[in-house]
């Protein structure tokens, strides 16, 4: 590859940046200060003072530096400073170092108030002073092809930089996080993960790794065996939603192995995380508990829940028990899983999640009878910590209509204030801090959910996440104390949590146009105008979701529908030959009107104008394909396109079916099957888009073949149909969890469209009606089959990815940037 410095010189382009002086450096810091802030100083105070030493977080930040870039080790010398010297908040400087105007090492001076402070501005310098660039590894990893060799990194002005956090807390994880995406993480993914997290200014990370080991040995001391835990817990895939109170025993029971080496990676995990400076937020009794404690206390009050996604209420996995909190059985459950992880992990950061009523509505809506359920649920906390703070996420108050103005202020207010922090958990589409007057005076957190699932989709909200938690800071009686990322599934769309961790430290809103551009320049190493109008492009589209509507991918591929061919209402055309939805009023776009039966996918934006992005990557890939950040983006935006096209091409075989046409429809199915091999054949060539490494790393954590079987059992499920189904119904979670993965489309998704398609033609053969019941009987046997299975996928990419693109690009796409829009062009 050649030097980016021969197409783009890096130096002129912090003199640009810097001409923006606050697009650096924000505003002074007696603007940042928040009502919040001051209610949870107590506890801010307290997590200064227990902090690791100063010579432990250094350490700690050389790890992580001697990891990312060790030709630089020497080039960088960490400095440990109190909070006095950046007026009273968290902070990081970059100066030059003394020697560095003798031609020695170190260069630059990194001075901050913790460790991740201290690698905050690593990665800033790397960021804006020599145009680097860090992603996780499956979306392409890091660029620092742009960094000059050691002993000649640019200078910064002569009166250094400041940084300081606008509010104190940068938040990660959400509670499902842990099972879409971390599920079967060894110490080697986690270690690389807290380096991420460091370098992206994160200091409040959940920490539910191994709790299950604790929760056995708690309930042992309430007279309860393991063999009384084999239906509570979940199997591997499933804790997340186990430990909700949502199900309990599908895809276990847990071997004893699998608690013991997570309470060890746990432990592992914890002690980096002290050791960076964090604050890790650990679990806390939420009144989810086995059915067995029912036997042992007969007389305590304990709730059957109800049905949660089951399709007949199986009761092997359904309808969890919840301990009520007003019982006094609860405060001494909760007291003691607080003092078991005390004794465990031997410290705490005195911040402790609980999400009770998560999905899981109060039976009664009285005010008085909430605010004494979260009485006892956070006195639960405080009687094993007396500094504890519970952290709650706000879903509840965006998804379930139970919670208006008296039940949300009863809940609120039912513990001291400062004492509850909630996570506004969806804030970038649905800021609940707007319509609650600040949560009614209780301090929150700024978070961005952005994905569901883990799925895989181009989609964000660029301007929303770049100017929202500034809007939210400043306004009026502000009591918001930190940003967070709460999204379900990570290793997807990098643009948007490289933007969103930045906000971590952004005093005014970003100018977004600005920072696309060198976000461009720096994730490949160098300055290419067509893929600059590309991303250009990009953050007008799919990065400028603005219809307020869940992201949810449901393509078909993805997301087969299972409705009877006549039940889907095709589109129709306007006046002026277009497609039009209420809820879609941009002229030029394709959107169908159709039947409740079938959901159609989610579509915001112009396909012909991502077909152009597109096809300006391509262009670009002659300069740019050695570079793994561009092959990965590359592979996504084909993917992209392609998916839409298939949506369409979907609607064509139906439209085919109800006239009548079966050489059409035989015709068009066939395309469509075809289209799902070349994207397996495209997702092939790099290694973010691979099904192999996800069940590979789940048998790799088994003690033996049963296990190993269980385990990856519990990985093809979660990605495919849960939780369970009949011979004839379906799972109602099919297809939640989808992925755009090599090997899933052409073992699976294929496969099932395939079978669809079969009953189509052999319905139009027959002169039939469309056999539903049949259809459905083959998919789930089908489904089943291959949640059972033990085939072998590729764990490394193959293939030329630019070439593929080319190829796909001009079999389906090439000339199509107006057609694809027109369902009726067959």
């Amino acid at each position: 590859m050649a030097s980016p410095s021969s197409d783009f010189n890096f130096n002129s382009m912090i003199g640009l940046c810097l001409s923006f002086y606050f697009f650096f450096t924000g505003v002074p810091v007696a603007d940042c200060s928040t009502i919040g802030v001051e209610y949870i100083s107590r506890l801010l105070e307290i997590q200064d003072r227990e902090r690791a030493p100063p010579s432990v977080q250094i350490a700690a930040a050389y790890g992580t530096l001697n990891r990312l870039i060790p030709s630089h080790s020497s080039s960088f010398q960490f400095n440990i400073i109190p909070k006095e010297h950046c007026g009273g908040e968290s902070c990081f400087k970059l100066t030059n170092h003394p020697s560095a105007s003798e031609g020695g090492s170190p260069e630059i001076l990194i001075s901050g108030t913790t460790g991740v402070e201290l690698l905050s501005g690593l990665h800033w310098y790397l960021k804006y002073w020599c145009g680097a660039h860090i992603s996780w590894s499956k979306t392409g990893g890091v660029q620092l092809s742009s960094v000059l060799k050691s002993g000649s990194l640019p200078s910064v002005q002569d009166s250094g930089i400041v940084m300081k956090r606008p509010t104190p807390w940068s938040y990660y994880q959400n509670a499902v996080t842990s099972s879409y995406t971390f599920a079967w993480w060894d110490w080697e993914r986690w270690e690389k993960e807290i380096d991420w997290m460091a370098l992206q200014g994160i200091n409040l990370p959940l920490a539910f790794t191994g709790q299950e080991a604790i929760w056995q040995k708690v309930f042992q001391n309430f007279n309860m065996t393991a063999a009384d835990l084999n239906n509570f817990f979940g199997g591997p895939a499933f804790l997340a939603w186990s430990r909700m109170g949502n199900m309990h025993g599908w895809g276990g029971p847990l071997p004893q192995s699998w608690l013991d080496q997570q309470l060890i990676l746990q432990k592992k995990i914890l002690a980096r995380m002290y050791e960076l400076g964090m604050n890790p937020v650990l679990p806390a009794f939420s009144g989810n508990v086995p059915a067995a404690l029912k036997l042992v206390y007969p007389s305590a009050k304990i709730t059957h829940l109800g049905n949660w996604f089951t399709v007949w209420s199986d009761p092997r996995w359904c309808c969890t028990y919840l301990l009520d909190a007003t019982d006094p059985l609860f405060i001494e459950i909760g007291r003691t899983f607080i003092r078991q992880q005390l004794t465990e992990y031997g410290r705490t950061s005195h911040i402790y999640n609980c999400d009770t009523f998560d999905e899981n509505t109060p039976p009664v809506d009285d005010p008085d009878y909430i605010s004494s359920l979260a009485a006892a649920i956070f006195s639960g906390m405080e009687s094993g910590d007396v500094d504890a703070i519970w952290l709650m996420q706000g879903w509840l108050f965006t998804d379930d209509p139970f919670w208006k103005p008296p039940q949300m202020k009863a809940l609120l207010h039912s513990v001291p204030v400062g004492k509850l922090v909630v996570l506004d958990l969806y804030a970038e589409v649905k800021p609940v801090w707007i319509t609650s007057e600040q949560f009614y005076g209780v301090p929150y957190i700024w978070c961005m959910l952005h994905n569901f699932a883990g799925n895989i989709e181009m989609y964000g909200i660029l301007d929303a996440v770049g100017s929202g938690p500034v809007d939210a800071r400043l306004s009026k009686n502000s009591t918001m104390v930190g940003v967070g990322m709460s999204m379900e599934g990570i290793e997807q769309n990098p643009v948007i949590y490289d933007l969103m961790s930045e906000m971590a430290f952004r005093h005014n809103r970003v100018d977004i146009k600005t920072w696309i551009d060198l976000y461009a320049k720096r994730r490949y190493g160098r300055s290419v105008s067509s893929v600059l109008d590309a991303w250009n492009i990009l953050y007008h589209t799919v990065y400028n979701c603005t219809d307020g509507l869940n992201d949810k991918n449901r393509d078909v591929i993805v997301a087969f529908p299972d409705v009877d061919p006549f039940s889907i209402a095709l589109p129709s055309f306007s006046p002026i030959g277009r497609y039009h939805h209420a809820n879609y009023p941009s002229p030029g776009r394709a959107i169908y009107e159709l039947g409740d039966s079938y959901n159609h996918p989610h579509l915001w934006y112009s396909t012909s104008e991502l077909i152009r992005a597109l096809e300006l990557f391509i262009a670009s890939g002659d300069q740019l394909s050695e570079t793994s950040t561009y092959r990965y983006d590359l592979v996504d935006l084909t993917r992209q396109a392609l998916a839409k096209y298939a949506n369409q091409l979907f609607l064509k075989v139906i439209e085919a079916y109800q006239r009548g046409d079966l050489p059409a429809v035989s015709q068009l199915s066939q395309k469509f099957l075809n289209l799902v091999e070349d994207m397996d054949t495209l997702l092939a060539c790099h290694d973010g888009f691979l099904l192999g490494p996800w069940l590979e790393s789940a048998k790799k954590l088994a003690q033996n073949e049963e296990q190993e079987k269980q385990f990856e059992w519990n990985a093809r499920t979660q990605i495919t149909m849960w939780f369970d189904n009949t011979d004839e119904e379906a799972s109602l979670l099919r297809d939640y969890g989808n992925k755009y993965w090599s090997g899933l489309l052409r073992d699976y998704y294929g496969p099932r469209a395939a079978v669809y398609f079969k009953f189509l033609i052999q319905s139009l053969e027959k002169g039939d009606s469309f056999r539903l019941k049949e259809w459905r009987r083959e998919w789930i046997k089908l489904t089943n089959d291959w949640q059972s299975s033990r085939n072998v996928f590729a764990v490394q990419s193959k293939g030329n990815a630019l070439n593929i693109s080319r190829w796909l690009f001009e079999k389906y796409l090439k000339g199509s940037t107006h057609s694809i829009n027109l369902v009726q062009d067959t």
